[in-house]
């Protein structure tokens, strides 16, 4: 949460004439916000106070999952806790009534929603922040991993509509300050470990007064309206990964296989193999810190490789509010590439994925840098929204600082969400023609994205900080063709996480995806795999390396479904594809 300071000329000629120029979104597609319709009435709890205490501004994360196996996808949220003004010394963070639990909506027949938290048990624990979701024990049930502030919790799923927390069974507690969170098969075993990002190492003991001017040392600007801190104020604390040994248990391995960074700042988390090794890689979104890029070495070890792949910085060699990620493809090269959102005077950072081990910093060659400069982002993810075969990008927007208006008039506290059409590589904010919702102020921080009607076009659900939810409906994106792919591993891990898939289509279109709930900020979507191919009808092969290393190929399939693929059985004594 870097804050927001004197506006900077922005280093391309041109352009401030094209801050906030929309162009025409694909004809006949827009979001309708259907939330109250379809019976979710989830308000987060930020609890804020005149203490300016930090996780008030950070908002919660989403989450969607078919938790009950019924074939239609339901939405989880994770809520905050109370916090007293002040709150006394060493006093824990509770969630002492229902405004403050976290809460799970199960999708009925009808498309509508009914609150099924308290019959769940997942009301929580403590401040909340992130979610990930992924079936660690191969059940065929997707479980919760809930990350908060001072302790996270495991929720396995039992099947029967109820989650049993099993964190100190599972031995995975975390501490600090944990934020986004990921489950991958870093080491290829069939079993789902569990990547965690930390912020730093904070408290309510430990918040010192800074004032709206924004200086990062409080002694020194000890008057005027208080404000939330710098993250420089506070040490960092390093990401944590958790090896899955099977029978319910985790490993910490965080030290061994090199994720111990305790500079560490991280908010976002996103997966993809970026050089095509057939591992899974880890991009890890700081705040005001350089990025981290977790290449896989395939030994149970990771080397931090941003700076050596030129995605650490910016084109300037700046570090940055990295807050959300998303890793995906979206120049249609078969390789995937970086998105980070940060804070106003900050362009969000594209890095596109250069074949070679590195990335180019194409923020203002794509068109981002015009859309960014004087906005807030959090969540973001790619996606294809109006089908048409080139992954689109949203943003939940709107600034950390309440106060940022005070000194900085040209900046919004409250922004509207974006929506950016991918023209073939570039760019294009066409959040004008995408629905009244994109008209509609709003303080955005978690995003998740998946097809909840199952109608082939992508929907999303945003979640605001102290405000409502909006569950917003992609209305005409099915009017081009798609296939989903849902993947059922089986020396893989069951959801096939990790799994890298090459679309080609009857034309020679090349379409990629990393199968992953993972992406953006706290939150975790729809685990299908979804790719649009606009005019096109023939799918003339479909590739998927799982992670096991086992390449299948299917040919002959059909477009406008969701179609379930199993790996299939490597011959014996084979050894994984590489």
């Amino acid at each position: 949460m870097r804050p927001g300071g004197p506006l900077l000329l922005a280093p391309v000629l041109g352009i401030f004439a094209s801050v906030g120029t929309p162009s025409a979104a694909a004809p006949g597609v827009h979001y309708e916000d259907v939330t109250e319709s379809v019976g979710i009435d989830f308000r987060h709890a930020a609890s804020p106070t005149s203490q300016k205490y930090l996780p008030e501004t950070m908002g919660g994360g989403v989450a969607l999952l078919d938790y009950d196996g019924d074939g239609r996808l339901d939405v989880f949220f994770v809520n905050g806790a109370r916090l007293d003004d002040p709150m006394p010394p060493g006093a824990p963070l509770l969630k002492d009534g229902p405004r403050y639990w976290n809460r799970l909506y199960r999708q009925k027949a009808d498309g509508r929603f009914e609150d099924v938290t308290a019959t769940a048990g997942l009301a929580g624990e403590g401040y909340g922040q992130g979610v990930a979701v992924g079936d660690y024990d191969n059940d065929g049930d997707p479980d919760l991993y809930v990350t908060g502030v001072g302790s996270n919790h495991l929720y396995r799923n039992e099947g029967d509509g109820r989650f049993t927390d099993v964190t100190t069974e599972a031995g995975v507690q975390g501490g600090h300050w944990s934020t986004s969170a990921a489950f991958v098969d870093f080491d290829r075993d069939g079993r789902l470990d569990i990547f965690v990002g930390r912020y730093m190492q904070w408290s309510t003991d430990l918040n010192p007064r800074c004032a709206a001017d924004y200086n990062p040392f409080p002694e020194e600007s000890p008057s005027g309206p208080r404000a939330y801190c710098h993250p420089n104020l506070f040490e960092g604390a390093s990401a944590l990964l958790y090896r899955n040994e099977g029978g319910g248990r985790f490993r910490d391995v965080s030290e061994s296989a090199g994720v111990a960074d305790p500079e560490g700042k991280s908010l976002g988390v996103a997966l993809a193999d970026f050089d095509r090794d057939g591992l899974t890689d880890i991009f890890v979104a700081n705040d005001a810190i350089r990025q981290f890029l977790y290449r896989n070495r395939g030994d149970a070890t990771f080397e931090e490789v941003a700076l050596l792949a030129f995605a650490a910085f910016d084109e300037d060699g700046r570090a940055f509010s990295g807050m959300g990620v998303d890793f995906a493809d979206y120049d249609n090269d078969g390789w995937p590439d970086v998105v980070v959102t940060n804070l106003a005077n900050q362009c969000w950072a594209l890095y596109r994925n250069t074949e070679d081990g590195t990335f180019s910093y194409d923020t203002h060659a794509s068109g981002i840098g015009r859309i960014s400069l004087l906005s807030s982002g959090w969540g973001v993810r790619f996606l294809d929204y109006d089908n048409d075969g080139w992954k689109d990008l949203f943003l939940a927007r709107g600034h950390v600082l309440d106060t940022i208006e005070l000194t900085s008039p040209h900046l919004k506290y409250r922004e509207t969400p974006l929506l950016a059409r991918n023209e073939e590589g570039r760019f294009r904010d066409v959040s004008a023609d995408a629905g009244e919702v994109f008209q509609t102020p709003m303080v955005a921080r978690g995003v998740a994205i998946g097809d909840l009607d199952d109608d082939g076009d992508l929907d999303i659900v945003v979640s605001t900080l102290d405000d409502r939810a909006r569950v917003l409906r992609n209305e005409g994106g099915h009017r081009g063709h798609w296939i989903q792919l849902r993947l059922v591993g089986g020396r893989s891990n069951r959801d096939g996480i990790g799994a890298d898939i090459r679309l080609v289509t009857g034309s020679g279109g090349v379409r990629q995806a990393t199968a992953t709930t993972t992406g953006g900020y706290l939150s975790a979507g729809d685990g299908r795999v979804h790719l649009g191919l606009g005019n096109e009808t023939a799918i003339a092969s479909i590739e998927i390396r799982w992670p096991s290393g086992v390449l299948q190929r299917l040919t002959g399939v059909e477009a406008d479904q969701i179609l379930t693929v199993t790996e299939p059985e490597a011959a014996r004594g084979e050894p994984p594809a590489r």
